[in-house]
């Protein structure tokens, strides 16, 4: 706590080793945000330009992607800088910002996932009413509410916790998410608790059974439909099923771990903690990049094209 100036400073002890192994960590963690910001910007700006990539499925790719880029600049420059620092401390107020955009930007993951589920089962399941439903005041409507929604119903839990009074400094962490709530007084907290859990069915779990109801949808008229519709169907809903099992997996550790009192090594929550945020934010580009036939193939005319003029211009 510092009095001087009313701030009150939490310290990051979550790190293992810090001391001699920081340089391989900053090594580690740049290389994979440079990756990250790299490979997602290119499928990104790929759907900008290209004009047979301006539809609803590629849309909320490109905000998936855009997530994707936000959440790991929400963390890793932070991290980077605690990887080369004596000390590796942060406000109080950054802390709970920080933890705000995070668990925002985690919501907002499942409603772009939930709102790409519904575009392909309005896609597989009422072709004909496709372009009547997923106009483009409904994609900017989803986008919206994707985006909005879970950050409006967080702004309370970022109100009630500057109430609570702070007795411990220590993070166990090495960024801020729920752990942050371990270091107030009041051990009961029992609005907090009751609260995170409406936050939880409201951006987990209603979107994941959305989720799983419209792809239930997705399969049983598959099943019933022509070889050509169960290819096109497993080409453009693979991809997205793919990416909410790994992330629903990821974020199972910050439930299971962060918000419930399970006492891990500190090596192994470390570890685990390195997962969330590296595995997920390169898993996307590579799994759309690969699996979206539209996106592979520009991509590959992009590449082919790039050792053409590197060819070039050694020639």
């Amino acid at each position: 706590m510092n009095d001087k100036f009313n701030v009150t400073y939490i310290t990051f002890g979550g790190h293992v080793e810090l001391n001699k192994y920081r340089f391989l960590y900053f090594a580690i963690m740049f290389t994979a945000y440079i990756l990250i910001l790299c490979s997602n910007s290119t499928i990104l700006c790929l759907i900008w330009i290209k004009k047979n990539l301006h539809e609803p499925m590629y849309i909320f790719i490109a905000g998936l992607l855009l997530n994707s880029v936000m959440f790991s600049t929400n963390i890793y420059p932070e991290l980077l800088i605690d990887f080369l620092s004596d000390k590796q401390i942060t406000t109080h107020s950054l802390c709970s910002f920080q933890a705000f955009i995070y668990y925002s930007l985690t919501g907002s993951e499942f409603f772009l996932l939930a709102a790409m589920a519904y575009d392909r089962y309005v896609s597989i399941c009422k072709p004909l009413q496709y372009t009547t439903i997923m106009k483009k005041t409904t994609i900017i409507v989803l986008l919206g509410l994707a985006w909005l929604l879970p950050a409006c119903q967080l702004v309370p839990s970022v109100v009630m916790s500057q109430s609570y009074k702070i007795c411990s400094f220590t993070l166990n962490g090495i960024f801020c998410n729920n752990a942050i709530s371990k270091l107030y007084c009041d051990t009961s907290r029992t609005t907090y608790i009751i609260y995170g859990v409406f936050i939880l069915l409201n951006t987990v779990f209603l979107p994941l059974l959305f989720i799983l109801f419209t792809y239930t949808k997705i399969f049983i008229i598959c099943y019933r439909s022509c070889r050509e519709v169960r290819k096109k169907a497993a080409q453009t809903c693979l991809p997205h099923l793919l990416v909410l099992v790994s992330f629903s997996g990821l974020c199972s550790y910050d439930i299971i771990v962060a918000r419930l009192e399970m006492n891990l090594p500190k090596v192994a929550r470390f570890i685990l903690t390195l997962q969330v945020v590296l595995y997920h934010p390169l898993f996307n580009p590579i799994v759309y990049g690969l699996k979206m036939k539209e996106i592979s193939k520009h991509l590959t005319k992009l590449f082919c094209e790039g050792k053409l003029n590197i060819w070039q211009s050694s020639c």
